[in-house]
Protein backbone atom coordinates (compact mmCIF):
# COMPACT_ATOMS: atom_id res chain seq x y z
CA UNK A 1 0.00 0.00 0.00
CA UNK A 2 1.27 3.30 -0.80
CA UNK A 3 -1.20 5.61 1.96
CA UNK A 4 -0.15 9.10 2.17
CA UNK A 5 -0.29 9.08 5.56
CA UNK A 6 1.92 6.41 6.35
CA UNK A 7 4.69 8.02 9.13
CA UNK A 8 6.94 5.39 8.15
CA UNK A 9 8.26 5.72 4.35
CA UNK A 10 11.52 4.86 4.87
CA UNK A 11 10.21 1.56 5.76
CA UNK A 12 7.73 0.94 3.23
CA UNK A 13 10.49 2.02 0.36
CA UNK A 14 12.71 -0.31 1.70
CA UNK A 15 15.66 1.87 3.23
CA UNK A 16 14.89 0.55 7.11
CA UNK A 17 16.26 -2.45 7.50
CA UNK A 18 17.82 -4.46 10.51
CA UNK A 19 19.52 -7.94 10.39
CA UNK A 20 18.04 -10.68 12.36
CA UNK A 21 20.93 -11.24 14.72
CA UNK A 22 20.64 -7.69 15.98
CA UNK A 23 16.93 -7.58 16.73
CA UNK A 24 17.90 -11.17 18.38
CA UNK A 25 20.53 -9.46 20.40
CA UNK A 26 18.68 -6.22 21.22
CA UNK A 27 15.72 -8.46 23.04
CA UNK A 28 17.68 -10.58 25.09
CA UNK A 29 19.71 -7.81 26.21
CA UNK A 30 15.92 -6.82 27.16
CA UNK A 31 14.45 -10.07 28.91
CA UNK A 32 12.88 -8.59 31.93
CA UNK A 33 12.52 -5.38 30.92
CA UNK A 34 10.27 -6.19 28.11
CA UNK A 35 6.73 -7.50 28.01
CA UNK A 36 6.51 -7.96 24.39
CA UNK A 37 7.20 -7.32 20.94
CA UNK A 38 5.02 -5.14 18.50
CA UNK A 39 5.71 -6.48 14.27
CA UNK A 40 4.85 -3.43 11.97
CA UNK A 41 5.52 -1.85 9.44
CA UNK A 42 4.95 -0.92 6.58
CA UNK A 43 3.63 -4.06 6.71
CA UNK A 44 4.91 -6.76 8.98
CA UNK A 45 3.25 -9.72 6.96
CA UNK A 46 4.48 -9.62 3.61
CA UNK A 47 8.29 -9.96 5.30
CA UNK A 48 8.92 -13.86 4.00
CA UNK A 49 10.26 -14.91 7.57
CA UNK A 50 7.56 -13.10 9.84
CA UNK A 51 5.71 -16.58 10.97
CA UNK A 52 9.30 -17.67 11.66
CA UNK A 53 10.62 -14.21 13.54
CA UNK A 54 7.52 -14.24 15.44
CA UNK A 55 7.79 -17.85 16.55
CA UNK A 56 11.42 -17.03 18.01
CA UNK A 57 10.28 -14.03 19.88
CA UNK A 58 7.24 -16.36 21.48
CA UNK A 59 9.91 -18.33 22.70
CA UNK A 60 11.58 -15.98 23.89
CA UNK A 61 9.11 -15.51 26.33
CA UNK A 62 7.59 -12.29 24.74
CA UNK A 63 4.21 -11.64 23.81
CA UNK A 64 3.40 -10.41 20.09
CA UNK A 65 1.35 -7.56 18.50
CA UNK A 66 1.17 -7.33 15.09
CA UNK A 67 -0.05 -3.98 13.36
CA UNK A 68 -1.49 -4.94 10.19
CA UNK A 69 -3.38 -3.64 7.14
CA UNK A 70 -5.22 -6.95 6.79
CA UNK A 71 -3.62 -7.61 3.19
CA UNK A 72 -2.25 -11.41 3.84
CA UNK A 73 -5.34 -13.18 5.56
CA UNK A 74 -3.48 -16.42 5.39
CA UNK A 75 -0.65 -15.18 7.23
CA UNK A 76 -2.89 -14.00 10.21
CA UNK A 77 -4.53 -16.97 9.75
CA UNK A 78 -1.23 -19.16 10.44
CA UNK A 79 -0.18 -17.00 12.91
CA UNK A 80 -3.19 -17.39 15.29
CA UNK A 81 -3.41 -21.22 14.64
CA UNK A 82 0.15 -21.47 15.64
CA UNK A 83 -1.19 -19.26 18.52
CA UNK A 84 1.83 -17.15 18.26
CA UNK A 85 -0.18 -13.98 18.77
CA UNK A 86 -1.68 -12.11 21.90
CA UNK A 87 -2.95 -8.84 20.37
CA UNK A 88 -3.75 -7.52 16.77
CA UNK A 89 -4.42 -3.69 15.42
CA UNK A 90 -6.04 -3.99 12.37
CA UNK A 91 -6.42 -0.88 9.91
CA UNK A 92 -9.89 -0.22 8.00
CA UNK A 93 -8.88 2.19 5.76
CA UNK A 94 -11.93 2.64 4.04
CA UNK A 95 -14.92 0.88 2.53
CA UNK A 96 -14.15 -0.65 -0.86
CA UNK A 97 -15.09 2.76 -3.01
CA UNK A 98 -12.67 4.93 -1.07
CA UNK A 99 -9.94 2.32 -1.15
CA UNK A 100 -8.17 2.92 -3.88
CA UNK A 101 -7.51 6.62 -3.61
CA UNK A 102 -6.51 6.00 0.13
CA UNK A 103 -4.19 2.82 -0.44
CA UNK A 104 -3.46 2.92 -4.09
CA UNK A 105 -4.31 -0.90 -3.92
CA UNK A 106 -7.39 -3.14 -4.19
CA UNK A 107 -7.10 -5.09 -0.94
CA UNK A 108 -10.03 -4.62 0.70
CA UNK A 109 -11.56 -8.27 -0.15
CA UNK A 110 -8.02 -9.36 2.08
CA UNK A 111 -8.98 -6.76 4.65
CA UNK A 112 -12.48 -7.93 4.76
CA UNK A 113 -10.86 -11.97 4.66
CA UNK A 114 -8.53 -11.11 7.68
CA UNK A 115 -11.35 -9.36 9.83
CA UNK A 116 -13.74 -12.35 9.38
CA UNK A 117 -10.97 -14.46 10.85
CA UNK A 118 -10.14 -12.16 13.36
CA UNK A 119 -13.76 -11.50 14.82
CA UNK A 120 -14.20 -15.77 15.90
CA UNK A 121 -10.97 -16.30 17.09
CA UNK A 122 -9.97 -15.60 21.03
CA UNK A 123 -7.12 -12.84 19.88
CA UNK A 124 -7.63 -9.86 21.09
CA UNK A 125 -7.85 -7.32 18.70
CA UNK A 126 -8.77 -3.61 17.86
CA UNK A 127 -10.50 -2.22 14.32
CA UNK A 128 -8.55 1.33 13.64
CA UNK A 129 -8.85 3.79 10.71
CA UNK A 130 -6.14 6.88 10.52
CA UNK A 131 -8.58 10.39 9.55
CA UNK A 132 -7.53 12.61 7.52
CA UNK A 133 -10.54 15.31 6.10
CA UNK A 134 -9.51 14.67 2.77
CA UNK A 135 -9.96 11.43 2.47
CA UNK A 136 -12.83 10.89 4.53
CA UNK A 137 -15.76 12.34 5.53
CA UNK A 138 -18.25 11.85 8.76
CA UNK A 139 -20.56 10.06 6.45
CA UNK A 140 -17.98 7.82 5.53
CA UNK A 141 -17.01 7.10 8.80
CA UNK A 142 -20.28 6.49 10.06
CA UNK A 143 -20.87 4.14 7.26
CA UNK A 144 -17.28 2.17 7.68
CA UNK A 145 -18.54 1.56 11.66
CA UNK A 146 -22.01 0.74 10.50
CA UNK A 147 -20.15 -1.99 7.96
CA UNK A 148 -18.09 -3.53 11.07
CA UNK A 149 -21.07 -3.96 13.23
CA UNK A 150 -22.74 -5.94 10.49
CA UNK A 151 -19.52 -7.83 9.77
CA UNK A 152 -20.07 -8.70 14.27
CA UNK A 153 -16.87 -6.65 15.36
CA UNK A 154 -17.81 -5.63 18.90
CA UNK A 155 -14.99 -4.11 20.17
CA UNK A 156 -14.04 -0.16 20.01
CA UNK A 157 -13.69 1.68 16.85
CA UNK A 158 -10.67 3.59 17.20
CA UNK A 159 -10.39 6.51 15.30
CA UNK A 160 -6.70 8.14 14.84
CA UNK A 161 -6.54 11.78 13.52
CA UNK A 162 -3.52 12.39 10.89
CA UNK A 163 -1.08 14.58 12.62
CA UNK A 164 1.01 15.86 10.40
CA UNK A 165 3.81 16.39 12.27
CA UNK A 166 6.11 13.46 10.86
CA UNK A 167 7.64 13.17 7.25
CA UNK A 168 4.84 10.40 5.87
CA UNK A 169 4.64 9.04 2.23
CA UNK A 170 2.16 11.66 0.67
CA UNK A 171 1.52 15.58 0.75
CA UNK A 172 -1.04 15.86 2.63
CA UNK A 173 -1.43 18.90 4.39
CA UNK A 174 -3.38 20.02 7.03
CA UNK A 175 -6.35 18.09 8.10
CA UNK A 176 -9.53 20.40 9.35
CA UNK A 177 -11.43 19.38 12.39
CA UNK A 178 -14.61 17.00 12.08
CA UNK A 179 -17.10 15.96 14.84
CA UNK A 180 -18.57 12.58 14.31
CA UNK A 181 -21.24 11.21 16.03
CA UNK A 182 -21.18 7.51 16.03
CA UNK A 183 -22.82 4.01 17.69
CA UNK A 184 -20.47 4.20 20.42
CA UNK A 185 -20.17 8.21 21.15
CA UNK A 186 -18.79 11.26 19.59
CA UNK A 187 -15.37 11.81 18.40
CA UNK A 188 -14.32 14.99 17.84
CA UNK A 189 -10.72 15.62 16.59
Amino acid sequence: MRCGYCYNPEIVLGKGKLSWEHVQDFLISRRRLLDGVVFSGGECTIHPQVIPFVSEVKKMGFEVKIDTNGSRPEVIRQLIEENLLDYVALDFKAMPENYWKITRSDLFASFEKSLEILIPSKVRFEVRTTVHSDQLTARDLQAMETWLRGKGYAGTYYLQHFRGDKQTLGDLGESKKQTLKTESGVWRN
